[in-house]
C-alpha cells in the first residue's frame, strides 16, 4: 500500500538520513570524543526504533513505497522518475537485524576504545565512517531501483575502506588493497549490468524494470541476470568469487571484523534475493547457483579445516555459510526462500556474535591463533559466551542454526531433483564440518593447557583498540592478562541473548518470513505498492 501520511514517509527515510546527518556532526566534533559516542549510539537507536516501527507496519499493513520528492506519483506507466524507496517484510526484517547488529558492535568498540585507547588511536574519523556504513546498509534494504543500490553499495564500501586500513598497518595495508581492487571491478560490473538494464528497459526502477522485463526475450534477460549475478556474488562471497574475504576481514579490528562478517556479505544476499524473485522469476539461473551453493558450502569448509588463526577460520566459515542462503534462493520455491532469510538473519547474529568473542579472546590471552591459546576455560563467562553461538553455527539443536538448516533441508527434499539432493546431502557434511572447526577451538583453546600450545609463552604486548599495535612478547609480562571490560562484555551477552531468541520465538518468525517469502515471491503486492493498481493491467498481469 501507498501512505498518505507524511509521518510514514518520514519514518522510512530515517535508517539512511539520521545516520548520514550524525556522521557530519560527529565529524565536526573530532575533539569531543563522548560527544561523538553519545550522538552514534542515539543516531542508530533512532534507526532501530524506525526499522522496529516499519516491521510492525508492513507485517499488519503490507508493503510501503515512497517516491522521494513527490516523483513518480502519478502511477504507472508515467513514473516513477525519481528516488524509490520501498519497505517490505523482507527489508523490515533485514533493517531489524542490521541496525541490532549495528548499536551493539558500536557498543562494543566504545567500550574497547575507552579501555585500550591510546592518543594514537583514530578514534575522531572511526565514529563518522561507521555511520556513513550504517546508512549505506539501511538505504541497500530500502532502494527501489538499480542505480540507487549501487549508490548505497558505494556508500558502504568507501566507508569500509577506511575501516578496514585503519592505522595503515602492513598487514591491513595489504589486505584492503586486495578488498579495494576486487570492491572496484564489483562495482564496474554492476555498473555494466545498469547500463544493460537501462538499455533493455528503459528505466532503473525495479518494478517498472520487473514488468518491461516480462516483454524481453529469454537470452537477453539470462545475460542481464548473469552480469548482475556476478556483481551480487563478488559481494556476497558467492564461491569462485570469494577467495578475497578470508584475506582481507581477519586483518581489521575485532568490531570492524565482527560488522564486516555479520552485515556486507548479506547485503548481497540480499540484492541476490530480490533480483531473483523479481526481476528475474522463473529459475533461468537455479542450476548455476545450486552448483555455486554447493562448492560455497564445502571449499568454504575446507578452508576453514585448514586455518589456526580463529579470525581466518571464522571468516571461511562465513563464506562457508552463505552457501546455505544460495540454496534456499536458487529452489525458487516459497518455502526455500523463507528458509534462506530465516537463515540470512540467524547467520548474521551469529556470526557477528563470534566474532565480538574472538576480540574477548585477544583482549584477554593476547592473540587468536590456536598455536598460542589455551587453558581459556580458566573464564567461564568467555567459554559460554563462545560456546553458544558456536553450537550455533554447527547445527546444534535446538538453536536456531539447527531450525534453520533442517527447514532448508526439508525444501530441497521437497524439491526432489538430483541436484537438490546432492545439496541436502552437501548441507549435512558442511554442518558436521563446521562442528569439527568449532569443536578444535573448543578443545585446543580452551581446554588445552596453555603450555602445551607449540608457541604459548608468546602473545601480543598489549592490548590494541583501533590500530594495529601488536608486538610480541612473553606472555606473563603482558598487560591487563584476564580483564574483559565490561563494556566489551555487555554488548557480546546481548549478541548471544538476541541469537537465543531466533530459537525461543523461531515459530513466530518462521511464520514471519513464511508471508514475506509469499509476498516477494507473488510479486504483486511489491509493484502495485510502488506502481499504483494500474500497473498490473492488461499484459502486466501476465507477469505474475
Amino acid at each position: 500500500m501507498t501512505p498518505d501520511s507524511s509521518w510514514i514517509t518520514t519514518l522510512i527515510v530515517l535508517p539512511t538520513l539520521v545516520p548520514l546527518g550524525a556522521a557530519a556532526l560527529t565529524l565536526l566534533q573530532g575533539r569531543h570524543p563522548r560527544f561523538q559516542r553519545a550522538v552514534t549510539v542515539a543516531a542508530i537507536s533512532i534507526g532501530l526504533i524506525a526499522s522496529s516501527l516499519m516491521l510492525y507496519l508492513t507485517n499488519e499493513n503490507g508493503t510501503y513505497a515512497v517516491h522521494i520528492g513527490g516523483w513518480g506519483e502519478k502511477g504507472y506507466p508515467n513514473g516513477p522518475l525519481g528516488i524509490t524507496l520501498v519497505v517490505d517484510q523482507l527489508s523490515a526484517l533485514m533493517l531489524v537485524v542490521s541496525t541490532t547488529v549495528l548499536l551493539l558492535v558500536v557498543v562494543y568498540a566504545i567500550g574497547q576504545g575507552i579501555r585500550d585507547g591510546t592518543t594514537q588511536q583514530p578514534v575522531s574519523i572511526f565514529l563518522p565512517t561507521y555511520l556513513i556504513l550504517c546508512a549505506g546498509v539501511c538505504n541497500a534494504f530500502l532502494a527501489g531501483d538499480l542505480f540507487n543500490l549501487f549508490v548505497s553499495f558505494e556508500v558502504l564500501l568507501a566507508a569500509s575502506f577506511v575501516l578496514l586500513t585503519l592505522g595503515a598497518s602492513g598487514d591491513r595495508v595489504r589486505a584492503g588493497a586486495s578488498y579495494v581492487i576486487v570492491s572496484m571491478v564489483s562495482s564496474l560490473i554492476f555498473l555494466v549490468g545498469i547500463a544493460f538494464a537501462y538499455a533493455t528497459t528503459g528505466t532503473l526502477n525495479l518494478a517498472e524494470m520487473a514488468i518491461r522485463l516480462d516483454d524481453v526475450p529469454s537470452g537477453t534477460r539470462n545475460a542481464l541476470y548473469a552480469v548482475l549475478l556476478v556483481a551480487f556474488g563478488i559481494k556476497a562471497a558467492v564461491f569462485p568469487l570469494s577467495t578475497w574475504l578470508p584475506d582481507s576481514y581477519p586483518t581489521a579490528p575485532a568490531p570492524v571484523t565482527a560488522v564486516f562478517a555479520g552485515l556486507l556479505t548479506k547485503v548481497g544476499v540480499y540484492a541476490i534475493i530480490r533480483t531473483h524473485t523479481l526481476l528475474f522469476p522463473g529459475g533461468s539461473m537455479d542450476t548455476i547457483l545450486l552448483v555455486a551453493g554447493l562448492l560455497t558450502m564445502l571449499v568454504g569448509i575446507a578452508g576453514a579445516i585448514a586455518q589456526s588463526d580463529i579470525k581466518r577460520l571464522l571468516s571461511f566459515t562465513l563464506v562457508s555459510h552463505i552457501g546455505y542462503m544460495i540454496f534456499g534462493i536458487a529452489l525458487s520455491s516459497e518455502f526455500g526462500l523463507s528458509a534462506a532469510i530465516y537463515y540470512v538473519a540467524h547467520h548474521i547474529l551469529v556470526q557477528t556474535t563470534l566474532f565480538l568473542v574472538v576480540g574477548l579472546i585477544e583482549r584477554q590471552a593476547g592473540s587468536s591463533s590456536l598455536r598460542r591459546l589455551g587453558g581459556l576455560i580458566a573464564s567461564p563467562l568467555l567459554a559460554v559466551l563462545y560456546l553458544i553461538p558456536g553450537l550455533n553455527l554447527g547445527g546444534i539443536p535446538p538453536f536456531s542454526g539447527f531450525i534453520g538448516k533442517v527447514a532448508l533441508l526439508e525444501a530441497g527434499a521437497q524439491d526432489g531433483s538430483v541436484l537438490a539432493w546432492l545439496l541436502v546431502a552437501g548441507s549435512l557434511v558442511t554442518s558436521l564440518l563446521t562442528l569439527y572447526v568449532v569443536a578444535r577451538v573448543w578443545t585446543k583453546g580452551f581446554w588445552r593447557p596453555r603450555a602445551d600450545a607449540p608457541e604459548g609463552d608468546l602473545s601480543d604486548a598489549g592490548p590494541s583498540a583501533l590500530v594495529d599495535e601488536s608486538t610480541d612478547s612473553a606472555f606473563a609480562e603482558r598487560a591487563d592478562v584476564g580483564r574483559m571490560p565490561p563494556a566489551m562484555v555487555l554488548p557480546t551477552v546481548a549478541m548471544v541473548i538476541v541469537g537465543l531468541a531466533m530459537t525461543i520465538w523461531a515459530g513466530p518468525i518462521i511464520a514471519y518470513t513464511e508471508r514475506a517469502a509469499h509476498d516477494i515471491t507473488s510479486r504483486t503486492v511489491y509493484l502495485e505498492a510502488v506502481l499504483g493498481p494500474n500497473a498490473l493491467d492488461g499484459t502486466a498481469k501476465g507477469g505474475n
